[in-house]
Formats: C-alpha cells, sequence, structure tokens
C-alpha cells in the first residue's frame, strides 16, 4: 500500500497494489488545489497501466468542508468513520481507456474484445520482443461510447490520450508537432475481428509546416519529409474532412505531368513541396479553413474519424455479410510511424505465413521499396513478389526481397513462424522496412480461400501447430461451398470482365456456363441434343421444373433467397443467380439486356452462383474434386489430397458435434447426394415437389379440378403410384436413417394452370370443357394462397389424401424392410394451428397405418409429428406436443408470418431495411431496421424466441419431444448455431449444405455445449 501526499502535507489519496485515482490535493487551509505534480504523477501511473480500481482518501472530521469538496471533484463513497475521527472514503472503480505498448510499458490486458485484433496482438508482439513500433490504443469502449454519446469525445478520454502521448513522447524521445524532433504517427482502426480495408487510416500525423521542417533535418532526408507531408495533408483531408480524394490525386498528376516523370519517386523535392502547398490550398478552398497545423487538433480528429469509420456504409455491409454485431466498436490505435520512403533501403508490404489462395505452406506476399503502406493496397504501383518461388510461380519478373535484402527477408521469415505457432494459425502480417530495419506494425489470422483454409487446417493440425479445435474453428463453414461446387477459374473471370453486366443475389452454389434458354421446354429439348444451357427468365415456377434438372444454371430476374428457383436450386446443388434486376429480359425479341449489352437466346451466358455475377459470355468450370470423389465417382480419394483435408475436417467435425445433421431432400436422388455428403437422415421430404414432372402434375390437376368425390378419389389413387415408388428409392437410398416425410402442402396456386392456353390443354386430358375448367378454377384461386386452403387443411377436407399418402409410405417402409434395409419413417402434419386439427390428422394416420398393417401381415415402427410454422403452433405447442412425437421447424413460413411479410415481395423493401434509411431524428445517419435479411438468417429475437418457446412448453409436457429444423435457416451457420442454444435435436438442409452443416454444428458444439442430444436416437452416427 502506498499514498501520495501534497506539499502540504495531506494524503491526497491511497493507492492499494497498482490501482489508483487521480484525485485533487488539499492544502493545510482545506481548500482544493489546483493540478499538482501528484495528480499528474496519479495519472501517468495509471495510464501506464495502473488499474482505476478501490482507491482511498483518509481525512479527519475538522477536514470534512475539504472532503465534501473533494467528493464533488470525484465520485465517492463513505467506507467508515472511525471513532477517533478519522474518514475514509472510496472512489468507485472506473474503466481504462488507453493502453501502452512498448519499451518500458507495463503489459496491457489480453482482451482483443477490449482492445481490438490489431491493438490486442500489436501489444502480444512488443511483450514477445519482436521489433513494433511503440504506441497506444485506445478502447473498443471508447468507440461506442462515443456513438451513444451524440459523437462527442469524453474529456476524461482526451485526458488518458494526451497522457498516453506524454508517455510515447518520453519513449520516443521526440515530440509530437515539434519543429525540433517531430514525433509522427499513425492512427487506425482495429475491430476484435479483422475487416480489412473496410475502416480508415490516418499516417504521417503531426506534420505540419514547422515539424516537417524539423523532420527533414533530423533525418537528413529532405524526400521523405515532404513526401511524408504531402501524404498527410491528403489522407487527412479525404478520411477526417471528406475533400474528394480525387482533387488531391489530380494536382499531384499535373506536378508530375510538370516535371516530366510518371513515378512519384521520381518527383523531385521541389516538386514535393509544391504537392503541400498546392493540397494545402485545395483543403482551405473546399473546406474555408486552413490546414490545421496543432498536432492535438490533428489527433482528435484523426481518432474522431475512425470512430465514424465504423459505420461507414462499407464498415456496416462487411459486418451484414460476415455477421459481425453493430455494437462490437472498434478500437483506435495511435503507433509511432516508421517510414518505408526514406530510400532504396526501405520498403513496405504485406506477408502470409503460407499461401491464402492455395494453402502451400510457402511464405507468400507482396512489398515495395521506398514507398508507404497505402501504396501496396492502392495499386498505384505494381508490388514485387517476396520470394523467389513466387515470382516463378507467377511469372513476375521483378526483384524480390529475398533477393534485394536476404537478412531481412529471413527475419521476416522467421517472424511469421513464431507468430503462427503463437496463434495457431496462418497469419497475415503488415511490415515496414526503414533504413534496413524490420518493423512488424500488424499481425491477424490471415483471410483465405475455401481451398486454402482446408488445406492449411489439415496440414498445421498434423505439423502440431493447431489443436482439433481450432481447425475446426479456422474455417467458416460458408468456404467448404468453393469446395463444393463448379467454379470459374478466376483468371477466365479476369479475361470476361468486359462482359460483366450484373450482379443478383448468389441463391446456389458454384458457376454455371451455357447458351441462355428461356424456356423450360427449350432447356429440356437443347440438353437432349447435347447442349449445355443456362435457364434465363423473370422467375420460376413447378411447370419450370424440367428445365431447371436440364440446366446447367438458373437466373433470374425476380425472387428472392427463398423463391421457389433458389430452393429448387440448392437442393439440386445448381448455380443460381436470382432477383437479378438489372436484367431487362423480353420474351417476345428473346433477348437479355443490361449494361448497354443485349445477346440473344442461344448465345453463351454465365452465371457465378458464390458471387452473384453475371457475364454475357462463356466461362469454362469443371466439377470439384470432392464431387468427383463423392459423387461422380470419376477421381479416387487417394487421387485428391483436397478432399483427403476435406475428410479430415468433417471425421472433426462429426467428432465434437452433438446434433444430428438431416437433409431436405424429396427424390432418391437428392436423398443418395445427401447421403455421401455424410446426412444422416432426411428432415425435411417435401411430397408436393415430387409432382413436379409433367405427368405427375397433369394429375395432381386432375385431383383439383374433380367434379365430385368419386373423380377426386380416382385422382388421387393414380397420385399413390407414383408416391410410393419414389418413397421406396428414398427409403432404401437412407437405409438405417430417419426419413421425415411432410404430408401434401401445396399452396395451390402453384399447380393450377394460369394461362387459358395451360387450361385449355387439359380440356381432352380431364374431359371437360374450357368453360367449366375456367369456372373451377375461379373457385380455387385464393387471395392469399400461402395462407389458403394448404398444409393440414387439405387433409381435413380431403381425409383420402392423407388416407392415400400414409399408405404409399407405409406400404413403401415394408416393401423396402423385406429387401433387408433398416426404415426408419416419420410422417409429419403441416401447417398446424389447432390441437385438433393435428388431433384429427393423427387419428386419420394411425387408423390408415392399421389398415395397411393388416393387409400386410406385419408392423413397421413409425412416428407422428408435426411442422411448427406459425406463431399460434408456437405459442400452444404444449397442446400439440400431447400428439407429437417431434416438432419439425419450418422457419420459411414461420420467419414469414412472424414478420408479416410475403417471401415474393421482401425483396422490394427489405434490402432498404438492411441498408438503412435516413434517420429522421439524424438525418445524416442511417438507421437500420434489420440487420440481415430475415430469410437468408433466422430472426432470434422474433422468430427464435418463438421457437424457444415451443421447445420448452413442447418439452414440459412431452420430455422425449424430438425437435429439429427443416427451413432454409438450417443450412446457415449462424442459424445453426442459434438452435444448438435452445437445445434442438437436428438441423435439417438441402443436400449440398449438409458439409456446412456438419461444421457449423461443431463449431456450436465447442461455443455451446447442447441441452439435449438424439445421440442414443436411431440413425444417429457418423457418415462420411
Amino acid at each position: 500500500m502506498s499514498a501520495f501526499v501534497s506539499s502540504a502535507g495531506a494524503l491526497v489519496a491511497r493507492v492499494v497494489g497498482s490501482s489508483v485515482v487521480s484525485l485533487p490535493s488539499l492544502s493545510r487551509d482545506n481548500s482544493l488545489c489546483p493540478s499538482s505534480r501528484e495528480n499528474d504523477l496519479v495519472r501517468r501511473t495509471f495510464l501506464s497501466g495502473g488499474k482505476m480500481g478501490p482507491a482511498t482518501f483518509l481525512g479527519r472530521r475538522t477536514e470534512l468542508p475539504a472532503l465534501a469538496a473533494l467528493k464533488s471533484h470525484v465520485p465517492m463513497i463513505v467506507r467508515n468513520e472511525a471513532p477517533d475521527g478519522a474518514v475514509t472514503l472510496e472512489a468507485p472503480k472506473v474503466k481504462q481507456s488507453v493502453y501502452a505498448f512498448g519499451p518500458g510499458a507495463p503489459k496491457a490486458p489480453v482482451d482483443r474484445n477490449l482492445l481490438g485484433g490489431k491493438g490486442n496482438n500489436l501489444c502480444e508482439m512488443a511483450n514477445f520482443g519482436i521489433p513494433v513500433p511503440p504506441g497506444f490504443v485506445i478502447t473498443t469502449e471508447s468507440c461506442n461510447n462515443y456513438r451513444a454519446e451524440g459523437r462527442k469525445l469524453k474529456d476524461s478520454i482526451r485526458d488518458e490520450v494526451r497522457a498516453a502521448v506524454k508517455f510515447l513522447e518520453s519513449q520516443m524521445g521526440l515530440k509530437l508537432g515539434s519543429a525540433e524532433n517531430p514525433l509522427l504517427v499513425s492512427v487506425r482502426s482495429g475491430a476484435r475481428v479483422s475487416m480489412p480495408g473496410m475502416m480508415d487510416t490516418v499516417l504521417n500525423l503531426g506534420c505540419n509546416d514547422k515539424s516537417v521542417v524539423g523532420l527533414a533535418k533530423s533525418t537528413n532526408n529532405d524526400r521523405m519529409a515532404y513526401d511524408s507531408y504531402r501524404r498527410f495533408i491528403m489522407m487527412y483531408g479525404d478520411v477526417v474532412k471528406n475533400v474528394p480524394k480525387k482533387l488531391f490525386e489530380k494536382a499531384f498528376e499535373a506536378l508530375k505531368e510538370a516535371e516530366g516523370v510518371t513515378s512519384d519517386v521520381d518527383l523531385s523535392v521541389d516538386g514535393l513541396k509544391k504537392a503541400c502547398d498546392v493540397f494545402k490550398k485545395i483543403y482551405k478552398d473546399n473546406l474555408g479553413d486552413d490546414f490545421p497545423q496543432d498536432p492535438e487538433e490533428q489527433l482528435f480528429g484523426a481518432v474522431r474519424a475512425v470512430f465514424n469509420s465504423w459505420d461507414s456504409e462499407r464498415a456496416q455491409v462487411y459486418r451484414r455479410v460476415n455477421d459481425i454485431p453493430d455494437d462490437w466498436g472498434t478500437a483506435v490505435v495511435v503507433q509511432t510511424m516508421v517510414f518505408g520512403n526514406k530510400g532504396d533501403t526501405s520498403a513496405t508490404g504485406v506477408g502470409f505465413t503460407r499461401n491464402p489462395i492455395s494453402g502451400e505452406n510457402t511464405f507468400y506476399g507482396e512489398f515495395l521499396i521506398n514507398a508507404q503502406g497505402e501504396d501496396v493496397v492502392a495499386g498505384i504501383r505494381t508490388p514485387q513478389p517476396v520470394n523467389k518461388l513466387q515470382a516463378a510461380k507467377d511469372g513476375i519478373d521483378l526483384p524480390t526481397l529475398e533477393e534485394l535484402m536476404p537478412e531481412v527477408y529471413q527475419q521476416l521469415v522467421d517472424t511469421g513462424k513464431l507468430l503462427e505457432k503463437n496463434y495457431g494459425d496462418m497469419q497475415d502480417m503488415e511490415f515496414t522496412i526503414e533504413n534496413g530495419k524490420l518493423y512488424m506494425l500488424q499481425t491477424r489470422n490471415g483471410k483465405r480461400t475455401g481451398f486454402a483454409a482446408v488445406r492449411i487446417a489439415g496440414e498445421m493440425l498434423r505439423e502440431g501447430l493447431m489443436t482439433e479445435k481450432g481447425a475446426l474453428r479456422s474455417i467458416q463453414p460458408d468456404q467448404l461451398t468453393q469446395l463444393l461446387a463448379p467454379i470459374f477459374d478466376q483468371k477466365a473471370k479476369d479475361k470476361a470482365k468486359d462482359k460483366l453486366v450484373a450482379k443478383g443475389i448468389n441463391a446456389g452454389p458454384g458457376a454455371a456456363t451455357g447458351l441462355a434458354v428461356m424456356s423450360s421446354a427449350k432447356a429440356v429439348q437443347w440438353a437432349q441434343e447435347g447442349k449445355k444451357v443456362v435457364l434465363v427468365t423473370e422467375e420460376t415456377s413447378p411447370d419450370d421444373y424440367p428445365g431447371m434438372v436440364a440446366a446447367e444454371g438458373i437466373l433470374t430476374a425476380r425472387g428472392g433467397s427463398t423463391s421457389h428457383a433458389a430452393v429448387v436450386a440448392r437442393g439440386m446443388g445448381k448455380p443460381c443467380v436470382v432477383g437479378c434486376s438489372d436484367l431487362v429480359i423480353d420474351e417476345d425479341e428473346l433477348t437479355i439486356s443490361a449494361k448497354g449489352m443485349t445477346i440473344k437466346e442461344g448465345d453463351p451466358i454465365a452465371v457465378d452462383g458464390t458471387t452473384g455475377e453475371v457475364f454475357f459470355t462463356a466461362v469454362t468450370t469443371s466439377p470439384s474434386e470432392v464431387v468427383q470423389v463423392l459423387i461422380n465417382k470419376t477421381k479416387k480419394e487417394e487421387d485428391s489430397a483436397l478432399f483427403q483435408n476435406y475428410k479430415v475436417l468433417m471425421e472433426l467435425a462429426d467428432k465434437y458435434r452433438t446434433m444430428t445433421v438431416r437433409t431436405n431432400a424429396d427424390t432418391p436422388v437428392d436423398a443418395a447426394v445427401a447421403a455421401s455428403f455424410g446426412c444422416e437422415g432426411i428432415g425435411l421430404c417435401r411430397t408436393e415437389h415430387m409432382f413436379f414432372e409433367e405427368q405427375r402434375l397433369t394429375d395432381v390437376r386432375r385431383m383439383f379440378f374433380s367434379k365430385d368425390n368419386t373423380a377426386r378419389v380416382s385422382a388421387i389413387s393414380r397420385l399413390k403410384k407414383y408416391q410410393k415408388e419414389d418413397f421406396v428409392g428414398i427409403f432404401e437410398a437412407m437405409n438405417g436413417l430417419p426419413v421425415n416425410i411432410r404430408l401434401l402442402d401445396p399452396p395451390l396456386h402453384e399447380f393450377i394452370p394460369h394461362p387459358d392456353e395451360e387450361l385449355a390443354a387439359l380440356v381432352p386430358v380431364l374431359d371437360m370443357s374450357l368453360d367449366e375448367l375456367k369456372a373451377m378454377r375461379a373457385d380455387l384461386e385464393e387471395c392469399n394462397p400461402m395462407l389458403g386452403h394448404r398444409g393440414c387443411r387439405l387433409g381435413i377436407v380431403y381425409p383420402e389424401l392423407t388416407e392415400m399418402q400414409v399408405s404409399a409410405i407405409l406400404e413403401a417402409a415394408l416393401e423396402v424392410e423385406a429387401k433387408g434395409f433398416d426404415v426408419i419413417p416419420e410422417i409429419m402434419v403441416p401447417l398446424v394451428t389447432a390441437e385438433k386439427e393435428l388431433q384429427h390428422q393423427k387419428s386419420l394416420i394411425m387408423r390408415t397405418a392399421n389398415k395397411v398393417f393388416e393387409e400386410a401381415g406385419r408392423t413397421i415402427k413409425f412416428s407422428v409429428g408435426t411442422m411448427v410454422e406459425q406463431p399460434r403452433a408456437a405459442l400452444c405447442a404444449d397442446a400439440l406436443a400431447r400428439h407429437a412425437d417431434y416438432f419439425s421447424f419450418g422457419t420459411n413460413d414461420l420467419t414469414q408470418t412472424t414478420f408479416g411479410i410475403s417471401r415474393d415481395d421482401a425483396g422490394k423493401f427489405v434490402p432498404l431495411y438492411i441498408e438503412g434509411i435516413p434517420n429522421p431524428e439524424h438525418p445524416n445517419e442511417l438507421m437500420v431496421i434489420l440487420q440481415a435479411d430475415p430469410f437468408q438468417k433466422l430472426d432470434q429475437e422474433g422468430v427464435g424466441q418463438l421457437m424457444e418457446l415451443a421447445v420448452t412448453k413442447g418439452r414440459k409436457v412431452n420430455p422425449s419431444l424430438k425437435c429439429g429444423i427443416c427451413g432454409e435457416h438450417g443450412g446457415d451457420p449462424s442459424s445453426v448455431k442459434f438452435v444448438q442454444s435452445i437445445g434442438l435435436n437436428y438441423a435439417s438442409c438441402s443436400p449440398y449444405r449438409v458439409p456446412l452443416a456438419r461444421l457449423a454444428a461443431a463449431q456450436a458444439a465447442l461455443d455451446n455445449p447442447q441441452k439435449l442430444s438424439d445421440a442414443a436416437l436411431p440413425g444417429a452416427k457418423s457418415w462420411m
């Protein structure tokens, strides 16, 4: 314990351990003194690492007037009043906002949530003894405080920053803004996760008209000094004051042109001095103020700009895409400048400990001689490869860092190995070389392709540099899409960039190229002729299903991520782009136009279902190696290193996950594909999807257009044959795994012919007049088909429909079991909202089952459940659980009915909700209404709350109730993580997303061990 005493002898503060508080001092007459040496000592001790905590002031009763004044200055709590009159006051704990790093600075807490990833890693590198320019970090909490308080920096934060600057000046023996020994700093962002290029940076801060002279003199390098000043004026004007960067760039080009040079490094020192003057004039012409000369004004302006950049449009979009919460905020890293622009022995660059594109275990990177960091990413000059191997592979004939500065290069490689070992992952490092000395400016886990991610995880695991859990966490589940889907070679895309005409919603994985075809019938015809086609339509319907099957890819001008085209394409693993509103499709002229270009039906077109890009040209594709091994069987496992790494990853995922992964499959082919990808059953078999083929669709329409019950029963009996055939194939493909079959749930508008020409085609088939069919169509039409006569309502009004389907399911199950297969049927009643609806359908199911079993002379075990896809079903889950063996959450419809938003109309306004609309209270800011499209990522606050309520209420009545999710969200990693947290037993997704869901389920289990597991349930086993 120690205490600070004023020169007058009064006890100012008592410090316990390293916990200190800055207090005003007392004079002998008990008046408050102005700021004192002791207070400065306290502040500096605090800023150099002491945490603000319980600090005490001890006084006597006779000093209470002064104590009262003290308490008004610093919030104090009376902790003790002794008999002798001594009083103990205690200051409440206050959070520290600034942490220093570098020589002489105490260790900062290892906390990337507080310091951001960049700040945290800089502090750690400094502790390792790695050469890191000293600096300090302003916390992410400070950013959020700034945002919450009208974008104003608190006085307390300003005071801490000022003290941190003084400490930095003492570390460096330099002074910010000095005319003799100037200190220059960089001001950079640093969120807790990497957001490369999304937020702002200011370099060379501290330059002004006086310090630039001192910098030139102290470094004996006029060029570097004035080059740094002109860069700072432009960057400060652009980033902090929003002066258009192009104005500075245009003026600089004019100066180079006047001297007859093309490269920045060839401009004379006089030219650089002129650039500083011209840039200051541009600044004043645009803002009406002189360029700030006060370094403190510069610093706080830059700090505010970096905090503001957290809410920039590009940062918000990046967060939406990558599921990064808005309330994380960014830290600010203020760091001493080191100069890569001092001459030919100085450089700046970026290095990766492994190749981020291929995953190869070779150092990879780029650098520039005599440059600063922004030059590498801005593309002003062609960067050079760091080593000879990279130069040879990329065909680049430029000197490498390995050749120019071999010792520095080796130090960089060795530093990378140290960091890779420490962080257990491939590192992305920023570095600067100043006069031959290496400085590290940043390290972070490197961004990488899906191919690289799987290779790096597998190899680092074998090398002992990654743990199993670390390997699982190092890969984003969505990256597996790149491994499974046909892809375009990046070089081929680059060649076709002048034909890139539009971008829509990336709805189906992979890429496809072929001839544009504008009707389903022609797609089938051309495919039969051996042509590869891409189906291009305004939107698709069940009638287009044959063409979708025949096409290599699908492109629609309308629709969203859960539109018909998107859902069917994902189920088939077809590349698909939907909602491409820039396309103009002329079905009369058979042309497709966008971006001033027009192609005709039959011309080549390419769609990238991973990026949403559309090209009016052909781009070559090929199946991924994983698909060649697992699905096509055209490649052997031992011949594919990629598949071997993929297999290791999947085995690890299955080892750690506790939640079962099923698939949504409607045909034997889909089921077989999903089984190859390791699904553990079918979570949703949509029986209405079995009727998209032309003859089957006609028989469904025969059912709906029946004149009487006899005709309807006859039509229904025709459908039983198709259903049973499909169920046999699915049960065989899923040998020993559960198959959850949803009873018929067709929105009638998807099956009723709308054009009169289509209706007329049914006249000879149904032996009815066109007028009769038109009248019946009018009777069947609904104002809101998605909430109309569908689901269990069909089975209640037409019980023979339920009887037919149950008979087909159980007869198929008995037939397959007789062949020696294990069969686990599950029968699901859709769109239930009332207990008696489920009670009615279950009674009908059991009666039909008894009849089938009696006729067969044997039985088979099966279960009956319901789809929870309406808010009322979730609210009344306890009543439904009395009659259900399981719940399956249909989150597509549950989202639609909870929000009151039609999936088909969401595209008209939901994107605006996500991008942000003008805030009435703060017109210069955007109000973001939704963080993500609720049809793509599960709405955890609303829909999720209903699901959790249903699980809780259902299991209270029926403790053995099994619960799963079968909507499109079942393949979304963030949604999988959520359903794990509320105790669901399984997630079900489309076949080609099964590997993604397996990995996401493993990561969810690592982050949140599951409440309940169906590991003991039949079929819950790990497949490769």
